[in-house]
C-alpha cells in the first residue's frame, strides 16, 4: 500500500479501525485527539528515539533537532546520559520491554515518529542469546504495537547481518534468500517481515534500512562484527598497533556515520508514494582490513596490524554480503553516499586526534 495526498486520510481511518494487537495480542484503543495531534504535527514531527545512547542515537537526534527544533526530538535509553548529551535536548528513561512506560511517553509527548534503535548487536547477541531474543524481538513487538495504536511513522533499522551464507554476497540485493545464522540477524529478519506484514494488512507506515557496518569517531565499538573498522583508528592514533579479529581479506560493506544519519533522515522524510519497498539496502563503500590499513598508513606510516581471527566473528563475517546492491534506494528516494574510503579515513583520524588532544592524551 502506498499513500499520498488525500489518501492519507484513508490510511488514518484504516489505522484507527485496525488498532489491535495481532497474533493474539490484547486490543487497545486510541482516541481521536491523538489522531488530530498527529495531523497537526505532520510538518513538524514529534520524534522518540529508543536506545538513544548507542552508536547512532545521539547523532541522529542532533540532525533531527536542527531541522525540527530541540524540543521535538526526545532521546531515550535505560542508561544515565553523559552531561553533554543531557544538555543537548530532551532525554527520558525508556525501557523497550516496559510497554506501559513506552505508551505513556508516546501519548504524553504526542509522538508521531518513533525511531527504534534498541538492540543487542551480533557478537554480543551470540554471547547472550536469551537476552538478545528478549530485547530484539519482545522490544520490537512493543514498538510495533505502539505504532499501530497511535498511527506512528516507525523506523526500525536492519543490518548486513540479516543475510546468511545462502544469500547472494557480491552484491546482495534487497529481495533474496536471507536465512541468517545469528540471533541478531534472525531478529532483524523477523522485524523486517513483521513491519511489512503490518504495513500491507493495516497500513502501518513502517520503514526499514539495512545498514552496513557504521564507522564513527564519537562512540566506542558496541559489540558488532564490523567494529574492527572503528577500533583500528583509535589504535592507530594511540598505540600505533591494532590486532584485527578478522582475516586481512575479509570484505564487508561499510559507511561513515554521517551518511548513515543522512540516509535515515532522507528516508523518513520521503513521501510514501515514492517507496516501492518497506526495507531497503543502503550502501557506500566496501573494503577489507588490509585495504583500510593501507589507507590509514598514508597518514600513520608506522601503523602495525596483526591478524588473529576470532572464530565467532570470522564465521559471522563470512556469512555476510561483501557488497550491497542499493539501486532501489537510489532510484526511489534519491539515496547517494557522500564519503569515499579516503574521505572517511581522513575524517576519522582528524576527529580522533582532536578528541585525544583536547583530552590531554598522547597522539601517535
Amino acid at each position: 500500500m502506498t499513500v499520498c495526498g488525500g489518501a492519507l486520510a484513508i490510511l488514518r481511518s484504516l489505522c484507527l479501525s485496525s488498532c489491535s494487537r495481532v497474533a493474539g495480542w490484547t486490543p487497545r484503543r486510541i482516541g481521536l485527539r491523538n489522531i488530530s495531534s498527529n495531523h497537526e504535527c505532520l510538518d513538524c514531527p514529534r520524534v522518540l528515539i529508543t536506545g538513544g545512547l548507542g552508536q547512532l542515537g545521539v547523532g541522529l537526534a542532533q540532525m533531527l533537532r536542527e531541522q525540527y527544533g530541540k524540543e521535538n526530538v526526545i532521546l531515550s535509553d535505560i542508561k544515565r546520559p553523559p552531561t553533554e548529551v543531557f544538555n543537548m535536548g530532551p532525554f527520558v528513561y525508556a525501557d523497550v520491554l516496559d510497554y506501559k512506560n513506552l505508551r505513556e511517553l508516546v501519548v504524553n509527548n504526542r509522538i508521531t515518529w518513533l525511531v527504534h534503535y534498541s538492540a543487542l548487536l551480533s557478537a554480543v547477541g551470540e554471547a547472550n542469546v536469551t537476552l538478545a531474543r528478549t530485547i530484539n524481538i519482545t522490544g520490537l513487538h512493543n514498538v510495533l504495537d505502539l505504532a499501530m495504536e497511535n498511527c506512528l511513522r516507525l523506523f526500525v533499522p536492519s543490518t548486513i547481518g540479516a543475510f546468511g551464507p545462502s544469500s547472494p554476497r557480491d552484491p546482495a540485493p534487497d529481495l533474496c534468500i536471507q536465512r541468517p545464522r545469528t540471533i541478531y540477524g534472525v531478529s532483524k529478519v523477523h522485524g523486517e517481515l513483521m513491519g511489512e506484514y503490518l504495513h500491507h494488512k493495516y497500513g502501518l507506515d513502517f520503514r526499514c534500512l539495512r545498514y552496513p557496518g557504521v564507522i564513527s569517531a564519537t562512540t566506542k565499538p558496541g559489540g558488532g562484527t564490523t567494529d574492527y573498522a572503528v577500533q583500528i583508528f583509535h589504535d592507530a592514533v594511540s598505540t600505533g598497533h591494532h590486532e584485527c579479529y578478522l582475516r586481512a581479506q575479509t570484505r564487508l560493506p561499510m559507511m561513515h556515520i554521517s551518511d548513515c544519519h543522512r540516509a535515515t533522515l532522507e528516508f523518513m522524510q520521503a513521501p510514501e508514494c515514492q517507496l516501492s519497498l518497506r526495507t531497503y539496502n543502503i550502501a557506500a563503500i566496501s573494503f577489507t582490513p588490509e585495504e583500510l590499513t593501507e589507507e590509514i598508513r598514508k597518514y600513520v606510516p608506522h601503523l602495525k596490524v596483526t591478524y588473529k581471527p576470532d572464530p565467532v566473528r570470522q564465521n559471522i563475517a563470512d556469512s555476510w554480503p561483501m557488497r550491497f546492491d542499493d539501486s532501489n534506494a537510489r532510484r526511489d528516494w534519491g539515496w547517494k553516499p557522500a564519503y569515499s574510503l579516503p574521505e572517511l579515513v581522513k575524517d576519522m583520524l582528524d576527529r580522533i586526534r582532536n578528541k585525544r588532544t583536547n583530552a590531554g592524551l598522547p597522539v601517535s
